[in-house]
């Protein structure tokens, strides 16, 4: 019981700190150039950890043609890059990923 109450408390909290956030995002305003760089933030911060997730295995770094994840990932990069289709982007990099998964184990 204590523990759902902590649980809660928190979720609570979380809320009201982001609430508080967005409501009071209209009464400050920055600078252009920090808006500007904001704009990036997510995509760098995704990249990061996309990128850890391909190129490493059990924490060394594995850039070679056997490395499924990062054949799939620069297939994936590539059908995104000039289709701009995210579900088309996802299902190749899935069907690379899992062909040459299959390939490994047979």
């Amino acid at each position: 019981m204590g523990l759902c109450i902590v649980v809660i408390g928190m979720g609570l909290i979380t809320f009201a700190l982001r609430l508080a956030l967005i409501i009071g995002a209209n009464r400050i305003s920055l600078p252009a150039t920090l808006e500007q760089a904001l704009r990036f933030a997510p995509v760098a911060v995704l990249s990061a950890i996309i990128f850890l997730e391909i190129a490493l295995r059990q924490g060394a770094l594995y850039l070679s043609v056997g490395n499924a994840r990062l054949v799939a990932g620069a297939v994936a990069a590539v059908v995104a890059w000039r289709t701009k289709n995210v579900l088309l982007t996802i299902a190749a990099g899935m069907i690379v990923l899992w062909f040459m998964q299959w390939l490994d184990a047979s």
